[in-house]
Order: structure tokens, then C-alpha cells, then sequence
């Protein structure tokens, strides 16, 4: 698309770069004086905006890196939750005094990051659906990613010809492709899906659907909410309103059940989530037949005390039925399994 906009000659938006290495504004350095022209109060003042700050960017780090390192993802190597955290502070502070954009955690871009790193395997069967191995866990793509990003600054004579709609397009997959596999998206779909079409969700199963569309309502009212103020004047206030979503969450406990919110709410994978619920299932089973065999052994055991005493009738099958309709509860007994069991273990003794 970029050669093609070039050889046309499309009068189309292009990315804007500057074309020398050296600071935006005339009338600074690469290093800035904390305060400045500004008075020394200002210092202060600025203690309230900052806790904000650092609440937002603490937020968005420890959101991402939990998205990353979670357990579907079948990571082998540890994760470095302090480690991030703790390059993420120094990062913040050289750019705070060089005033260059901040270093946090892009969620869409990481997220994009390990999906294009997911090995898969083979499909040897027609129809036969690929099953996920694992990510592809090494340092090559992180390294060369950033070092690509620090020679861009050399090839600003080539970035200018790069349309805006292009960088847009680019933005709007990555972000499109991320919200395959996201909870709140696959909830959000089924307003719209009649029942017989609805997936086999593991929440479907055990929460009522009034109750999973009334949970996904609150999630879209609180987006809805956070949206309108970060695009807002009260933008600063945004960081105190994602903290705000914590008391939210702890009032959910008034409306839904803990088993309920477990299944809406759970940091466990959905894949993991039908295991365990398989499980359960297979040890009632297992359960109920073993129940089943204690009261047929219990009963084996009083007719065979029975036995000892005096003789034991076994009711034979009587060949006289003329009308097949008929049925006799004797003749039926006596091809029960159990009762042939029991005739033989009386035989025998």
C-alpha cells in the first residue's frame, strides 16, 4: 500500500517526522530543569497529579503483564512482575528528565506480541482443528523489536512517505485481532445470538443468561463511563476512576453468587475452567456407581444369609406366555443381572 501510494502520487496524509536528531522545541536541551521558570510550590502541587499517574501506569504494567503470563499461555520461564515493574520506574524517570515520551506497558501491542510467538500443532486430519503447544519463548523479537525502534530515528527519509491510513489500518487489526479469546467480547456477542447458536461456554452452563447479559451490562456501562471521561476535561481524574472499578467489582457481591462470579470473573482459562468442570462430572459418576455396587453387594449378602438357612427358589422362565404383552415380574427378575449373579454365587456355595 505504501509503494502504491507512492507510485500514484495519492495526495494522501503522510507520517510526520522530524529530519534531524535533535529536541523538538528550539528552546530546550536533551535534559530539563525539574522546575523550571515555574515557582517552587508547583513542586508541591504536582505531588496529587503524579500519585494519579502512578496509579495508572502501575495499573496498566501489572494488567498487561498478568494478560501475558497467564497459565493458557503455557510459559515455561518465570515471570518478573518486580523486574518490569522496576525498569519501568527507571525508564519513567530518564524520560521524565530528557522530556521524551514515557516508557509503560502497551497491552495490545504485548498481547499481539505472544499471539504471533503461539506454537501449534500439525493438522493431519481433514477437519481436524490445530491444538495449541505453547509460545515460542525467546529474547530474538523483543531485541530486535526495540532496536528497530531506536534506528528509526535514522530513517526518517523513508518513514515520511508512510500514509496515516496505512499506520491506522495496522493499529485497527492489532487491535481487532487481540479481542479473539476475551471473555467480555464473547459476552457481548450474545445479545444477539439466539440460544441455539450460543457456544459451549463453561459460564452458559452454570449461570443463568439474565445474569451473565446483567454482568456484561455493568461491563459496558463501567467502559462506557471510563471512555467519556478520558476523552473529557476531567481526564485527569481518569486514574481514580479505574480504581474506582474495584469497589464496583466488590459490590457484584450484593447481586451475584461467589460461584457465579467465578465463572464471570475467574483469572482461570476458559479451557482449563471445562477440565475441571469434566472432572466433576466424572467423579459423580463414579460416585453414583459406587454407591450403586455397595447396595447390590449389600443386597447379595442378605439373600445369601437367607440361603444358608433354607432353600433359596430361583423363579424359572415360563415358556406357557401365549400374549407377548403380557409381562410377568418373575420371568423378568430372572434375567437381571443381578439375580444372575446371585444364582451363581448361591450354586456355588
Amino acid at each position: 500500500m505504501v509503494l502504491l501510494d507512492f507510485v500514484v502520487g495519492i495526495p494522501s496524509p503522510k507520517l510526520h517526522v522530524p529530519h534531524a536528531f535533535k529536541p523538538t522545541r528550539d528552546d530546550r536541551g536533551w535534559f530539563i530543569n525539574p522546575i523550571g521558570p515555574n515557582p517552587w510550590w508547583t513542586v508541591l502541587a504536582a505531588l496529587v497529579p503524579a500519585l494519579l499517574c502512578t496509579i495508572l501506569i502501575f495499573m496498566d504494567q501489572q494488567i498487561s503483564a498478568v494478560i501475558v503470563n497467564r497459565k493458557e499461555h503455557k510459559l515455561k520461564k518465570g515471570c518478573g512482575y518486580h523486574l518490569d515493574l522496576f525498569m519501568v520506574a527507571v525508564m519513567l524517570g530518564v524520560c521524565s528528565v530528557m522530556g521524551l515520551p514515557w516508557f509503560v506497558a502497551a497491552t495490545v501491542l504485548s498481547i499481539t506480541h505472544v499471539n504471533s510467538l503461539k506454537v501449534e500443532s500439525d493438522c493431519s486430519a481433514p477437519g481436524e482443528q490445530p491444538k495449541f503447544l505453547g509460545i515460542r519463548e525467546q529474547r530474538v523479537t523483543g531485541l530486535l523489536i526495540f532496536a528497530l525502534m531506536g534506528c528509526s530515528v535514522f530513517f526518517t527519509s523513508v518513514l515520511k512517505f508512510i500514509p496515516m491510513p496505512v499506520l491506522y489500518g495496522i493499529f485497527l487489526y492489532m487491535g481487532v485481532s487481540s479481542l479473539r479469546g476475551i471473555q467480555f467480547f464473547d459476552r457481548l456477542k450474545l445479545f444477539w445470538m439466539p440460544a441455539k447458536h450460543q457456544p459451549d461456554f463453561i459460564y452458559l452452563r452454570h449461570v443463568p443468561l439474565r445474569k451473565v447479559h446483567f454482568f456484561t451490562a455493568i461491563q459496558l456501562i463501567c467502559l462506557v463511563l471510563l471512555w467519556t471521561i478520558k476523552v473529557s476535561r476531567a481526564a485527569i481524574i481518569f486514574p481514580l476512576m479505574v480504581l474506582a472499578l474495584v469497589f464496583v467489582r466488590k459490590a457484584m457481591d450484593l447481586c451475584f453468587s461467589k460461584r457465579e462470579l467465578s465463572f464471570l470473573d475467574d483469572l482461570m482459562p476458559e479451557r482449563k475452567k471445562k477440565l475441571d468442570d469434566g472432572r466433576n462430572e466424572a467423579g459423580e459418576e463414579e460416585e453414583e456407581s459406587q454407591k450403586a455396587m455397595e447396595a447390590a453387594a449389600a443386597a447379595s449378602s442378605v439373600q445369601l444369609s437367607v440361603g444358608q438357612t433354607s432353600d433359596l427358589e430361583i423363579p424359572k422362565q415360563s415358556s406357557d406366555r401365549t400374549d407377548p404383552s403380557e409381562i410377568i415380574i418373575l420371568d423378568e427378575m430372572s434375567q437381571t443381572p443381578v439375580w444372575k449373579a446371585l444364582t451363581l454365587k448361591t450354586e456355588t456355595l
